[in-house]
């Protein structure tokens, strides 16, 4: 639930700037390997980003959370290295390394000097097909993933409310599973499940590269094919194809109690089509929907009506990410001001929805809300990174370069009219996950 900066100047006719770096070039090697890279030569630094399209959501059923536990194995000894001492390597060299996993995929980078780009490589291509898993390995790793899962999630309750909310929304679908795993299969995992899920999608073929900074593309491509082209494809990788949720006929609403909840809020979740390569425009209308109805309380919807004019919310927003695989979700969110319930939130909000759904789309905001993306899009083209997560992210969750470079102006084509086509398609309660967060009763309590 991020929320955008705003800009001071909201011209009514806006041009997005394209999303990308000073020149971006794309390459693919014979092993299958994708490759973009972005040029910024501002600063003699690299980001280097290999990603695998294979997350949560690409797991075997009774195995939650190997995908997450596989990139903590990844530190552990290669045929060239020793545990840890990628890590270690990277830092000597002065530079940074992390990993990250997803439902649809799992990256691991790099940020380093450009001259040690060639080092990066070389150390990334040898644990994409040799890593070395010893049994003490994994029983030391597999404790880490549950004293993270038991800091992170179990003692948490919004984290436990929200893991139980994601299962409901999704009945079929592997979203519905948490990236950390059911403690009860993370507890299970094995070396086997480990190597089984890291022979089949740690592949050239089921990989994307992506090195943004300070790079000649010509240099990038030899240094890829040095080092990722010898290595062998997983022969013989199908295109992910997931089970699919069945309609969802009515609403289905939790109620989550813990004596730990801090502040009760009201939250709904309604299932909502995700960027599709080449059809963006119900995306980007979702997108701009959601700062629409809850961006910055002072000029949003629920805010304005809600925070401001009534007082019956203490906070408000809305949500939705169209960067996933398959169908993801849009959302509102309410925290009652003190004296209302739960349920008097809900309807409070529910008012408010309906009303904007027979007024429509201001003009003059829709034109403030534009340009307060359009300035977080300049922004986010000064950090490397970020642009590297952003392509990345895109490429393995089914989009192509062309998708990001076209989204700004994508946005930028949004309709009144287009706003309110996608909030009639998407805001059915029928659709919908609606959860109560607060703490018991007190009757309940004392019994």
């Amino acid at each position: 639930m991020r929320r955008l900066i705003a800009c001071l100047i909201a011209p009514v006719v806006l041009v997005f700037p394209a999303l990308g770096a000073e020149k971006i070039t794309t390459f693919t090697l014979d092993n299958g390997l994708e490759a973009v890279v972005l040029e910024d030569h501002r600063a003699p630094v690299v980001v280097h980003m290999l990603w695998y399209k294979a997350g949560a959501a690409d797991e075997a059923p009774g195995v939650s959370g190997i995908a997450h536990f596989l990139e903590h194995l990844l530190f552990k000894a290669t045929d060239k290295l020793e545990a840890g001492e990628f890590s270690a390597v990277v830092e000597a060299n002065g530079g940074s390394d992390n990993a990250f996993t997803s439902w649809d995929y799992t990256a691991y980078y790099q940020r380093i000097a450009a001259d040690r780009l060639d080092l990066m490589m070389g150390m990334e291509a040898d644990r994409m097909r040799n890593i070395r898993l010893t049994a003490e390995d994994v029983e030391t790793e597999r404790k880490v993933i549950l004293e993270e899962r038991a800091q992170r999630t179990d003692s948490d309750p919004g984290a436990l409310f929200g893991e139980q909310r994601n299962a409901a929304q999704y009945l079929n679908h592997p979203y519905g599973r948490p990236i950390i795993g059911w403690r009860h299969e993370a507890a299970k995992l094995s070396r086997e499940d480990a190597l089984g899920f890291y022979r089949k999608y740690y592949a050239p073929n089921a990989a994307v590269l992506i090195v943004a900074g300070d790079v000649d593309p010509a240099e990038v491509e030899a240094l890829a094919k040095k080092h990722y082209g010898p290595l062998e494809p997983t022969v013989g990788l199908e295109a992910r194809v997931r089970p699919e949720e069945p309609p969802q006929r009515a609403e289905r609403r939790i109620v989550y109690e813990d004596p730990q909840a801090a502040q009760p809020y009201v939250i709904r979740s309604y299932m909502a089509p995700e960027r599709d390569a080449g059809d963006q425009k119900t995306a980007a209308a979702l997108t701009l929907l959601a700062k629409i109805l809850g961006g910055p309380g002072q000029t949003s919807v629920l805010g304005r009506a809600l925070q401001f004019e009534s007082n019956k919310a203490v906070y408000t927003s809305a949500f939705y990410s169209g960067m996933n695989y398959d169908d993801t979700t849009f959302g509102v969110f309410i925290v009652p001001a003190p004296g209302l319930s739960l349920q008097q939130g809900e309807d409070e909000m529910d008012a408010v929805i309906a009303k904007f759904l027979e007024d429509g789309v201001d003009a003059e905001h829709l034109a403030r809300v534009k340009s307060q993306i359009r300035a977080s899009l300049i922004y986010g083209q000064d950090d490397v990174a970020s642009l590297g997560r952003e392509y990345g992210a895109a490429l393995t969750s089914g989009l192509t370069v062309e998708d990001v470079q076209q989204w700004p102006a994508v946005l930028d084509a949004v309709t009144e009219e287009d706003i309110m086509q996608a909030a009639r398609l998407v805001l059915d309660r029928k659709k919908a996950v609606t959860g109560w967060f607060r703490k018991p009763s007190a009757e309940e309590v004392s019994q």
